[in-house]
């Protein structure tokens, strides 16, 4: 197994090391700073440091960066190798400081540095570098460990590598369950009178339709989900918006309804059952306390999946609230404004406190497509989108790593105005997802 020599060890690079050590290897990477002990083993060593020892060892002249502690502004420029962008350029038997540039985008470190907001008080994708630089689209660190692990099998032809396996694993946010039932008299009334009142007879006589049992709600597509779950052999994980309150963001089912309880149980017995922490709990830790715990007691079972409605997250603010309340993996790493790659990774890697210098427990599992951020951020049309989603799918399949999409039922229900989406879903899952799905447990 790999030998690794530094000058001093430090929790950041522990950390990185930790990350790359198991995309690469089914054996942890050694860390030594004894320089006699590195330069008298006969295994394969790495030198990440200053000094070159002899021409036997990989040497990486190391950058600062995992070696200070605090955030400060650095300063990254950008270059480009083999087709992909790169940056902490520096000499030895790699161009770049591939630990340094990984532990900066996997960090989120520019997210602790000032920073505008977007509309909804979240970090603007348009500031990251990824989106500056034009990989977004990329899961860049991926493809560097690729690069990294060509260059050591060239350097130690004996060195082992683990054999990584493509996962496809599918989520769901269910922010409203129903369109029109189980909405309680109130919301149901005033659902009438504000169609009325903008002339939409075509949703009144479907609300009207709907309500008499004579017609299916258009936002329950959840007996047609299974049916494509059955057929790819999938086990999704679906995240419940439970909000007590209805307010501007959060207008979930009430937590009243038997039949919003009833899907819940079901889905908790059938599938994966995730926590969606509501808008009003993101300002308040005792709110998101009370969701975890209703829904632990109508799902019967642990919550430790999570995904933050809206993707409404501030570091290190928020995922410090999750592991306070017991949530052991979040599937918000992604943007609620556009697709992409935001920690510019497709592997699950565990969340750096970058405040309090120390690796956590909280298994971040990054997504890189949402079907919401193509209709109403993208403007996209259903064949656009199927188009981004294949190319995010094979991207992530050549890296063996593990694609996590977000889907609404709402979207691939039967209202008209989501026309093209449904089948859009049927077409990925029958043509892609179903010769994929041998394997979707993380």
């Amino acid at each position: 197994m790999l030998l690794l020599y530094t000058h001093t060890n430090t929790s950041r690079l522990q950390y990185i090391i930790d990350f790359i050590g198991k995309e690469l290897f089914d054996e942890a990477i050694e860390i030594t700073t004894d320089e006699a002990y590195f330069k008298a083993s006969a295994r394969p060593r790495l030198n990440y440091s200053q000094q070159e020892f002899s021409e036997g060892e990989f040497f990486l002249r190391n950058a600062p960066l995992l070696f200070e502690t605090g955030i400060r502004q650095l300063p990254v420029e950008c270059f480009e190798i083999n087709f992909h962008k790169a940056f902490f350029e520096t000499q030895g038997d790699f161009p770049f400081d591939i630990f340094a540039a990984s532990f900066y985008l996997l960090s989120r470190y520019e997210e602790y540095l000032p920073h505008q907001k977007d509309e909804y008080g979240r970090y603007a994708h348009t500031n990251s570098l990824a989106f500056r630089e034009h990989f977004l689209p990329q899961p860049l660190v991926n493809y560097w460990l690729q690069s990294f692990k060509k260059v050591l099998q060239f350097k130690f032809p004996d060195l082992v590598f683990k054999q990584n396996q493509f996962k496809c694993v599918l989520t769901y946010d269910i922010d409203i369950a129903w369109s029109y039932l189980h909405k309680g008299w109130m919301r149901t009334l005033g659902g009438f009178v504000n169609s009325i009142c903008k002339g939409e007879w075509a949703r009144v006589k479907e609300r009207w339709l709907v309500l008499k049992g004579k017609k299916r709600d258009p936002y329950d597509c959840f007996e047609w989900l299974d049916a494509w779950h059955l057929y790819c052999r999938l086990k999704p994980y679906f995240f419940f918006l439970t909000a007590k309150r209805t307010a501007r963001y959060d207008k979930n089912t009430p937590c009243q309804s038997k039949a919003f309880r009833d899907l819940i149980s079901y889905y908790a017995d059938a599938y994966h059952l995730g926590a969606h922490p509501s808008w009003q709990s993101g300002d308040d830790a005792r709110l998101l306390k009370e969701e975890l715990e209703w829904l632990e007691v109508v799902g019967d079972k642990k919550i430790v999946h999570s995904r933050q409605h809206y993707i409404r997250f501030s570091l290190p603010v928020t995922y410090r609230q999750l592991i306070q309340a017991g949530i052991e993996k979040d599937f918000s790493m992604g943007y609620g404004s556009i697709n992409g790659f935001r920690a510019s990774v497709c592997s699950p890697f565990y969340w750096y406190d970058l405040e309090k210098e120390e690796a956590t427990s909280l298994m971040i599992y990054p997504f890189c497509f949402m079907d919401a951020n193509s209709l109403f951020e993208q403007k996209q049309n259903p064949q656009q989108t199927y188009n981004e989603l294949i190319q995010y799918y094979e991207r992530v399949k050549g890296c063996k790593g593990v694609f996590i999409p977000i889907w609404h039922n709402y979207i691939l229900g039967t209202d008209p105005l989501f026309a093209g989406w449904r089948e859009l879903f049927e077409l990925f899952m029958k043509e892609t997802v179903y010769w994929d799905a041998y394997y979707d447990e993380v």
